[in-house]
């Protein structure tokens, strides 16, 4: 199980809130398309290797995305808030019964105690 990470020439790791941009084709034309999010997961190995993103929606409702690694349409990640030096697991799947102000908390509960070491 892997925690970190290294697409191109960025390196991040589960429970770090990313931008993943990817491209979109829509008939003759391409946009770019950006999704914020937290990493809570990465999985397989080599050229399978995948990571899952989640954020909170309108309304409350979580959405998330398995981008492959190797996928062509995936051009950059970009990383906008490192996690805290507390994550203890490769998969963060509990945060899916937490609610957007929950996990805020937790991340600000870590940051403090980060800040007194």
């Amino acid at each position: 199980m892997a925690i970190s990470l290294k697409f191109k020439d960025t390196e991040f790791g589960v429970g770090d809130k990313v931008r993943v941009t990817q491209t979109v084709k829509e008939g003759e034309k391409e946009r770019h398309q950006y999704f914020d999010g937290t990493v809570i997961a990465i999985k397989g190995k080599g050229v399978l290797k995948t990571f899952t993103v989640r954020r909170i929606g309108i309304q409350q409702i979580g959405i998330e995305k398995i981008f492959p690694t190797s996928s062509p349409s995936l051009k950059e990640v970009s990383i906008i808030k490192k996690a805290s030096s507390g994550v203890r697991r490769a998969k963060l799947y509990y945060i899916r019964k937490k609610t957007k102000k929950e996990i805020d908390k937790i991340y600000n509960r870590s940051l403090v105690r980060d800040a007194k070491k």
